[in-house]
Formats: structure tokens, sequence, C-alpha cells
């Protein structure tokens, strides 16, 4: 037993691990980084664990998908051995003996890439079985795609290492025959290098290795040969090395260079692994290179880049498309808000608001005496859960209503995927009202609005936006960078079959005639943390309070009207998607919005100010209560939330020092759970000024099932969450919602 055990510590697997444990933690930290994706534990909030788990290639989760992420993982496992075999062979110069040595040595390197392999097997497994409702023959195939994909890419790579590697005895043999020439005259130098490289570097005892065919062989001597030509067989590993990563940098390249195209979009969990390639790579090179002073170097590296991408050729801001960024700029300063919200400004612009709401009481029938309900909806942030929500609950509730509740709704404010989903939900009612044989209650838009939108984007980021956006493209005669905003919106468009390939100014008529709703986009300005409010009608009374003009010193503009001060950029030529593009700005996944104004202004996320609408429809109402209580009956605020409240409250007991430390700034982390308390607060002020008996709130929230209580907010839905959703307006508190919602327009 103890001659057992003895054999197992010093087998060629087992003395690799160790040496990786002590030697290679870089390395080792890629392997651990990408199973923490996989698990969830870092970037689950993204939904990068869906990258992996259920990835998608051409609109589909199949064996073909599978196969392209397992071509990728080969590719990168093959790396792994490359580097490994670059820095650690000379280290077992019992390999050079052998026939095949490299071969070999991928063979015993196996123990960290099969406890991968097998990990994300079953985690695939897993995943298609309960979050894709996939049957076992068709997650099983899928499995089959990864196993073949790896088959290929190492079986090809495994052909081109057959004829370019060389054991010992072709070395003999080329010195016999003079075929190494070149080599035979290398400099002293280099030869220096290599007697130092072996002499700080001793043998590490191997007993016994595995072959090709996973059979245990005992190591034989090789203190006959000399170590010059040992380290030769080894070096020949570094051209191969350059020509791996040199060809997944070309790869990444080309693809990036031809997101246009949908069969060049491989699935983003593809493109992960090849950048794995390219950072495993670097990371050999530099520990090989530098040694003990690779970290410095890395540092180094990192305080290079963040240098020189200061400078405009190096750092790519990416840009609202449809507006002109040629000088001059607008000129961003309290002194131009104080202009843009002028009292011929504000009464010019709210007495066009005026005539849109008069136009809707007539358009519904109502005459001047009649007092109507007046509908508000909201909808909160969440990626496509929220979108999917959001058209799910007007599409029931429409249906419920004989098509009343969209007719009587006056405004639509809200953020990120929410407005995404009711955004489309109006264009295709829109459709619908000019003649198009749009049905609304047809699940296949429903269908549209839910596909994925995560996989491209993330392609997109490691494919061509970590290696700077060169490709161009043109619109309304202008011309932008194609990066991963470009692709946001083309794979949205695609989702939804163009239908929201407008302008904001598209929609200017539609809303002037009353024939859909306003909507308000408001995402938020990073540099000052005003909102931006975009509409294709003027807002420049929602720029502050109705009394900021008499007390302009007391109260400070908290917004800004973008048509107006955009206005000779080209505001009204806002590609719509790019609208909506900013206002789901979350962080790292989509870029931040540059505007062409003096100082620059970056936009982001309209959550961060207002991530449930509530903000401008209490603005709106507020400066419109006149009217309100002149000519409608109710008015409703519809709340739809993706999420609801959180209720729990963490201790504060047993901290450790450095918790208790950061406890003053863990506050600033409770964003959504502030705006709650500041939304309630306005509420009871809408209450205070138009009356306990005209002001109604109704929530719609979607209470995901026990399971599905960790879903995380991104561009991406499994079909178990999209079924949840679509079930969910069925839940007690969303019927009874539904109930009041019917009450109030039956009323009337």
């Amino acid at each position: 037993m103890t001659r057992y055990v003895k054999n197992l510590y010093y087998s060629f697997p087992c003395q690799l691990l160790l040496l990786h444990l002590r030697s290679n933690l870089l390395l080792l930290f890629i392997w651990v980084f990408l199973v923490l994706l996989i698990s969830g534990a870092v970037g689950k909030k993204f939904g990068i664990r869906v990258l992996f788990l259920s990835p998608e290639y051409l609109g589909k989760v199949d064996f073909w998908s599978f196969f392209c992420v397992g071509i990728a993982y080969g590719a990168f496992f093959m790396t792994w051995n490359l580097t490994c075999y670059l820095l650690d062979a000379n280290r077992f110069p019992f390999l050079a003996s052998l026939a095949r040595p490299f071969t070999k040595f991928c063979v015993n390197n196996f123990l960290i890439p099969l406890a991968f392999f097998v990990y994300y097997i079953v985690s695939q497994i897993t995943f298609g079985l309960y979050y894709e409702f996939g049957s076992l023959q068709k997650v099983l195939m899928d499995s089959l795609g990864f196993v073949s994909g790896i088959g290929v890419l190492v079986g090809c790579l495994g052909l081109y290492f057959n004829f370019t590697n060389k054991d010992i005895l072709s070395f003999e043999k080329g010195r016999r025959f003079g075929e190494l020439g070149i080599v035979a005259k290398r400099r002293k130098k280099e030869e220096n290098t290599i007697r130092a490289l072996a002499a700080a570097e001793p043998p590490q005892r191997v007993d016994i290795f595995l072959t090709e065919t996973c059979r245990p062989r005992v190591v034989r001597s090789v203190a006959h040969y000399p170590v010059e030509m040992l380290l030769r067989v080894f070096r020949q590993n570094h051209r191969n090395v350059l020509v791996v990563q040199l060809f997944s940098l070309a790869v990444i390249v080309l693809l990036g260079s031809l997101i246009e195209n949908p069969h060049f979009r491989i699935p983003a969990a593809a493109s992960i692994f090849l950048l794995g390639n390219m950072v495993m790579a670097l990371v050999g090179a530099i520990t090989y290179w530098f040694q003990e002073w690779r970290f410095v170097v890395v540092i180094f590296l990192l305080i290079l880049i963040n240098f020189l991408t200061r400078f405009d050729f190096f750092h790519h801001r990416n840009k609202a498309f449809g507006l002109d960024y040629s000088e001059p700029r607008v000129e961003y300063s309290s002194t131009n808000f104080q202009r843009l919200f002028s009292r011929e400004n504000v009464k010019r612009d709210m007495e066009a608001a005026r005539q849109i709401l008069e136009k809707w009481k007539a358009r519904n029938g109502y005459s001047s005496q009649d007092k109507p309900p007046v509908f508000f909806f909201c909808v909160s942030g969440g990626g496509l859960k929220a979108a999917t929500w959001a058209f799910r609950v007007l599409q029931k509730t429409d249906e419920e209503t004989g098509g009343q509740f969209f007719r009587h709704i006056v405004l639509m404010s809200g953020a990120s995927g929410g407005l995404i989903g009711t955004a489309f939900y109006r264009e295709l009612a829109l459709r619908r009202h000019q003649g198009e044989a749009v049905e609304l209650a047809d699940p296949k838009y429903l269908e549209w609005v839910s596909k994925d939108l995560l996989n491209s984007v993330a392609f997109t980021i490691v494919s061509n936006d970590l290696f700077l956006p060169w490709a161009t493209f043109k619109y309304n005669g202008l011309s932008y960078k194609k990066d991963r905003g470009y692709i946001f919106e083309k794979q949205l468009l695609e989702n939804t079959n163009f239908y929201l390939d407008k302008t904001v100014a598209d929609y200017r008529v539609p809303e002037q005639e009353a024939l859909v709703p306003m909507l308000y986009v408001t995402p938020s300005i990073i540099n000052d943390g005003r909102r931006l409010v975009i509409s294709s009608q003027g807002v420049s009374f929602m720029m502050a309070p109705p009394m900021a003009q008499k007390l302009n010193y007391v109260l400070d503009i908290d917004a800004v009207d973008f048509g107006a001060m955009f206005r000779w950029k080209g505001a009204e030529d806002l590609r719509f998607t790019t609208a909506l593009r900013m206002n789901a700005t979350y962080p790292y996944i989509l870029p931040n919005v540059f505007l062409p104004s003096q100082p620059a202004v970056e936009i982001m996320d309209a959550g961060f100010r207002d991530n449930f609408g509530l903000k401008s429809a209490t603005r709106f109402i507020h400066v419109f209560k006149d009217w309100l209580e002149e000519n409608a009956g109710k008015v409703v605020i519809v709340v739809v939330r993706a999420y609801d409240r959180e209720r729990s409250i963490r201790s504060s007991e047993k901290e450790g020092v450095f918790e208790a430390f950061l406890n003053p700034v863990g506050i600033a982390g409770k964003l959504l759970m502030l705006q709650n308390y500041e939304h309630d607060t306005n509420l009871g002020f809408l209450y205070d000024i138009l009356g306990q008996d005209k002001l109604e709130v109704i929530r719609f929230t979607y209470f995901p099932s026990e399971k599905l209580k960790d879903v995380p907010i991104s561009f991406h839905l499994t079909e178990r969450e999209k079924q949840d959703l679509i079930q969910a307006v069925n839940d007690e508190p969303n019927q009874r919602s539904l109930w009041m919602v019917k009450s109030i327009l039956e009323e009337n």
C-alpha cells in the first residue's frame, strides 16, 4: 500500500498538479475564474453563466452551438498544455528521450482540464434539463456537440504537432547530417541562457508516466544526454505557442470584423475561451521571459495601457446614432439650462402637451364635460425579464379590457428593459391603428421581445471592443463605429422584425394625434446626476419643478430636455433604438454614450436615478395638475415591477473589523431601496395635491417561483424563466390589480 501511494505521488500527473499549485498560480487562476463564471459566483447578475450553459448560435441552442464552444475549449485546452510545456518541460528531462514528448506531456497534464470538463458537462446537463425544459436526448446531444468540437480541434492540432515536433533522436540525426546548421551556430549568449535556465530549474522527480494509451511506464535516466540537446527538444514548442496565439488573435479579430453576418457571431462562451487562449499564452510568455519580475511587468503593462487609453486614438467613445459630432459642440452649462427653461419655452411646450391631452380625451369619445380615468404606465428596469413582464402585463390587461386600457394611457415611462418591452407594444398598437395585420394578443410578439440579446453583445465585447472597434457604418449620412452598442441595437431590431427601426421624430405626429401614448426615455447623466429627457415632443417643463421659474435660485434644474439641447446636432434624427439603449446602459455590458457637448457628458442607465419611471409621472402630474383636476375622474398610476421590494433586513451583529469599517459606505449600494422610499414620498405628495379619492396606484409585480428567486438581471431568459413570467400575471396579487383596472374603466 505504501509503495502504491509512493508511486502515485511520484507519478507524472500528480507531480504536474503539484507543480501548478506551487509555480503556476496565474495560469490556475484562469481556470478558477472560468469555473466561477459557470457557477454564477462571478457575473451572476449579468447572466454570464447562461452564455456557457445555454450558448446560442443563429438563434438556437443546439448541437452546433455547443460544437462551436467545444472547438474554442479545445483551443484553450491545447494552449494550456503548450504554455505549461513552455514553462515546465525542462524540469522533466526524461520527456526529451521519448517519442512524441509533447503528446505525452498533454496526456499526463490532464487532471485540471478533466476536472473542468466534468464540472462543465454536469452543469450543462443539469441546466438544460431544469431551466431550458430540454429532453434528456436533446441535452445529451448538446453534450455530444461540445465533445465533438473538442475532438475536432485537438485532432487537427495533434496532426500539426505530429509533423512539427521532434524527439531527441531526430535532433541527434540532424546533428550528424548537418540539418541544424543555424542552431549549431547560434550565439554564445543563447547558449548561456539555456544553461542558466537548466541550472535554475533542477529536474523534478518522476517515477511513472502515462503513454498515449494511458498505460503506466517507468521513467528511465537521461543523464547521458547533453543538457543543451535536451533543452533544444523543449524549446521547439516556443514557435507552436506563438502560432496558436497568433491564430487565436486572428480568429477573434476576423470574427469581430464580420459581426454583421449572423453566421460569424459564434456563441459568446466560445469567444471567452478564445480570449482565455490569448491571456494564458501572454501570461506564459511574460513568465518565461521575465521569471521573478513577471508581476512587476504585469503592473507596468496595466499602467501603460491606462496611460495610452487617455488618447483618442486608443480610446473608443460610443456615440448616439443620429447625432452630429462635428464641431462646434453644444454648451452644457447652467446658463444654457436656464435658457432652455425660459418662460417662453415652458409655456409653448405645456400648451402643446395640453393639446395632446385634449385630443386624447376626444379620441376616446369623451365630451368636454366628461371626466375619464387617466392612466400613467410606469415600468421598472431589469433586462429581458423586465421587458417580457412589461409586455405581458400590457398584453394581458389590454386583452381583458377590450383594448380600453392602452387607449386610456397618457404617458409611458420607465427604465432599462421594462421600457423596451413597453415601446415595442406601443409600436405594435400604432401599426395596428395604421391598418397593418397586427394581433396584439398573438404570443409570437411575446416570443420576439424575450429573445436573447446577451450572446451577441458578449461576443462583440470579446471579439471587437477589447481590440478597439475599427469597422464603421453609416446612419443618416453620418459615420459611427461598430461596437457592442451597435450590435445590441442590431440584434434588438432583428428580434423584433425591425419594427422599431425608426427615429425619435417618427413618433411626433402619432403622439400629437393621440394615436399612441407619449413616451419619455430618461437615461441618467453621469457627470452631474441629472436626467436626460428624450421625447418626440418639447418637454422643457420636465426640467424642474413648476415653482423653479419663480424660485430659480432655490430650486435647481434636475433634468435636461434632450430635443431642445441638441436640436442643432440632429436630436430629431436620433435612432429610437439608441434612445432605448441609452436608457438601458447596464454598466460594462453596454457602453456609456457620449454626447456632442462641451464639456462632454456621459450617459448611462435610467435606473440610477429612477428605476421605475415614477419621477417622470410625478413631474408630469404636478405640472398639469390643473388640467387633471378639471378633466380627469381618476388619475391612475400603474406601476409594473419586475421584482418585489427587498423586505429582509441584514443584521450588523457579529461583524469583523473590515465589515464594520465598510458599513457607512454600504448604504450607497442600497440604491433601489432608497428610490423606493423616495417614490413613496412622491406618491404621498401626489395624494396631497390631487386628493385621496382622485389618485389610484395599482401595482403589477412579478413574483418568481421559489427556485427562480435568484434570476439574474440580464439580456437572456431561459425557457423556464419565460414560462414563469407568462404565468405570473395569473398570480392572485396581479389578478387583483387587473380587477382594479377593469373596475375603474367600467365606471366610465
